[in-house]
């Protein structure tokens, strides 16, 4: 180990160990210069080639994403306009439902009222019928009455002709009696 110390020491003393001799520098430029070539001929072009590859995929990516943009702004400006039109679309159809409803709503009105008037039509001439049958029964039992009566008073039965004849008589005296005294 000494030795190897030893070699160490002596070899530092020395200045033409420090520097690099003529023919290591030729050698160094000569490789570097080499190198310096190949460098410069194959790979500077190739890297330049991938870079100017990468900087137009980033550039129509960008290009694709400005599109996309567009284009989801102009879906997002369509569907707005879509949903306008259906809020307009949806207000119509509940007017129109509403004036429906009031048409409607006036038809039952007008067909309940004319069932009403008819039902006051039926309900007076079921009245005009019912005096009139009403009538009819009194005037035959007046009659009735007068025949019997007129019977008691000649105290004779009557022939069924003069029997009408009486009748109608009698009825023609109090019918023309009650509208002479109203």
């Amino acid at each position: 180990m000494l030795g190897v110390l030893s070699l160490l020491a002596e070899g530092t003393n020395d200045k033409q160990n420090i520097y690099p001799k003529a023919t290591e520098l030729v050698v160094a430029a000569v490789a570097f210069f080499i190198l310096l070539f190949f460098f410069w001929r194959w790979v500077l072009p190739r890297v330049n080639t991938l870079l100017e590859e990468r900087r137009e995929k980033i550039q129509g990516e960008m290009e694709k994403a400005e599109e996309t943009r567009v284009q989801a702004d102009q879906v997002l400006a369509d569907y707005r306009a879509q949903l306008a039109t259906a809020r307009d679309e949806a207000n119509r159809i509940i007017e129109d439902a509403r004036a429906t409803a009031e048409q409607l709503r006036r038809d039952i009105q007008a067909k309940a009222e004319e069932e009403a008037g008819a039902t006051v039509v039926r309900a007076q001439e079921e009245i005009r019928a019912e005096r009139d049958r009403a009538f009819q029964e009194l005037r035959d039992q007046v009659a009735q009455i007068a025949v019997d009566l007129a019977g008691r008073v000649v105290n004779e039965e009557l022939n069924p002709a003069a029997h009408e004849r009486l009748i109608d008589e009698y009825i023609e005296q109090v019918a023309g009696g009650a509208g002479g005294g109203r």
